[in-house]
């Protein structure tokens, strides 16, 4: 668990992600992205054993939402992003960045070396997240998306 205080009495704490969640998530998931997941996937995901469910949750007078969340798979030595989202509102205040920490503390307790991703070639957005958490570009899959035909970026970071 991670949490933070501001000076503006926010606090925002990272845990694990529940189906109570799902409704906020299927939310965030909708404004976030061209196909969303739908909540039969996001269901699934809590099932599987090696899935890291995390959401970011803010704390304010007394409430508590959820500002994003992010899934990941920890595979022998890698760990595979899979979902990433931040809730408009609460986008450009660290919380994508403080998600992808936590993906790389849990992945380094687990003796995981690297860490990989795919990011669609036109989300310059994200690409420049991920270079700022040390991801780089490593190849490209064509026609990825299928709803856009687009080509995703592959990426890398070590965990060192």
């Amino acid at each position: 668990m991670y949490s933070e205080n501001s000076t503006d009495t926010i606090q925002v704490v990272i845990d694990l992600m529940n189906i109570s969640d799902l409704p906020e998530i299927l939310g965030i998931e909708k404004e976030s992205f061209v196909s969303p997941w739908t909540e039969g996937m996001f269901r699934d995901e809590l099932n599987v054993k090696h899935s890291q469910c995390l959401v970011a949750r803010i704390c304010r007078k007394g409430k508590s939402i959820i500002a994003g969340y992010i899934i990941f798979w920890i595979v022998a030595d890698e760990a595979h992003l899979h979902n990433l989202a931040v809730k408009k509102e609460f986008r450009r205040h660290n919380l994508a960045e403080r998600l992808l920490t936590v993906m790389k503390d849990i992945s380094r307790q687990v003796g995981v070396r690297s860490q990989t991703l795919e990011v669609r070639e036109s989300n310059a957005a994200a690409i420049m997240l991920y270079r700022k958490s040390g991801f780089v570009v490593k190849g490209r899959r064509s026609l990825y998306y299928s709803d856009t035909r687009e080509d995703a970026l592959i990426m890398w970071a070590d965990i060192n």
